[in-house]
């Protein structure tokens, strides 16, 4: 499931889309908000470039828009419906929850926006995998 050459070994490994090989993200997880979503120019084993227009990843807006809705509506429902919070709580445990995983919601959004329109190419591994 997570091995080289599927989509989700790309976006959970934060991987060039294309080989596989090369980090798409310029540091590892941070808090940093200015670091969080710095991403390279290029690939460093096939020289793919990340951005592949101008403003490529403003379309990440709309992936974070859903993924944010999903955290809203799960964080709502474990509030509500498991531990049976007033509605006053559940919100604040929603808006709680958003600002936690923001960074890992922006990262996310970004490979997975590019995974969308980059697929794995053979060509592009190394020789000795």
């Amino acid at each position: 499931m997570f091995k080289k050459g599927t989509k989700l070994y790309s976006i959970f490994r934060g991987k060039c889309p294309r080989c596989h090989e090369g980090d798409f993200f310029k540091n590892k997880f941070t808090l940093q908000p200015s670091k969080i979503t710095e991403i390279h120019a290029h690939c460093s084993n096939c020289n793919l470039k990340y951005m592949l227009e101008p403003s490529f990843f403003y379309g990440a807006m709309y992936v974070n828009y859903g993924l944010t809705v999903a955290i809203s509506v799960a964080s709502f429902v474990i509030a509500k419906l498991i531990f049976g919070l007033t509605l006053l709580h559940s919100f604040l445990v929603i808006i709680l929850s958003l600002v936690i995983l923001a960074p890992v919601s922006l990262r996310l959004s970004r490979i997975l926006w590019i995974n969308m329109f980059v697929s794995f190419d053979k060509k592009f591994t190394k020789k000795n995998d």
